[in-house]
């Protein structure tokens, strides 16, 4: 996906969730704060394991991001940060800017020794598959879908994670080449499993050449 299609589809979605996406709903804020504290009663799990999710993404995304940012004119850092709170509104502007960075040479700083840790990528494979699980298992579809036709928040956060799952195999083959792994097997369980085939990948991706 080359830049200009990304930086499009960064005005389109910030377009579509300011002026096309269901209003804003009185109890919103109330709404995030209670999923905050994880004060979940009488809250669909669907709508509590999406939120936890989208948590999880920016972590998964800054295992890679992080390191990717090395080989940029631009840190991605920034960016990750952002992510935390915008999800696909803070990446995407990083996405159109990086160039590829499939070589890695050098020593691995101690901040990126913990992003790439195996472990942590057991920590994201863990919340991902039991938040999933969760949310699949308690949670009511009726009650999303209406939500999704009459809130921007849950409207846009669903659109986000769509999307998050969609752009995560435009960084992933310069990761796998860093770390000369064949490349085929993982971008299909990626396109399969979105989410947990990326956490997944960082539980069982080899360390970058040190």
């Amino acid at each position: 996906m080359n830049a200009a299609l990304l930086w499009v589809t960064w005005l389109g979605f910030v377009g579509y969730a300011l002026i096309v996406a269901p209003p804003d709903q009185p109890e919103t804020w109330d709404l995030i704060q209670r999923l905050i504290r994880f004060q979940v009663a009488g809250i669909n799990p669907l709508i509590v394991a999406l939120f936890n999710l989208m948590g999880v993404w920016p972590g998964i995304y800054a295992a890679v991001l992080l390191t990717d940012g090395r080989g940029q004119k631009i840190p991605a850092w920034p960016f990750v940060a952002g992510s935390f709170a915008l999800g696909a509104f803070a990446l995407l502007p990083y996405l159109a800017l990086r160039r590829p960075f499939p070589q890695w040479s050098g020593s691995v700083p101690w901040v990126l020794r913990l992003w790439n840790s195996r472990v942590l990528g057991a920590v994201w494979l863990t919340l991902s598959v039991g938040f999933v699980g969760y949310g699949l298992s308690q949670g009511s579809w009726g009650d999303w879908w209406q939500a999704f036709q009459t809130s921007r928040f849950i409207h846009v956060m669903s659109l986000d994670f769509v999307l998050l799952s969609v752009l995560f195999p435009l960084v992933l083959g310069d990761d796998l080449t860093r770390r000369r792994v064949v490349r085929a097997p993982w971008f299909a369980l990626v396109s399969a499993l979105p989410l947990v085939g990326p956490a997944l990948y960082l539980t069982l991706r080899p360390p970058l050449p040190d």
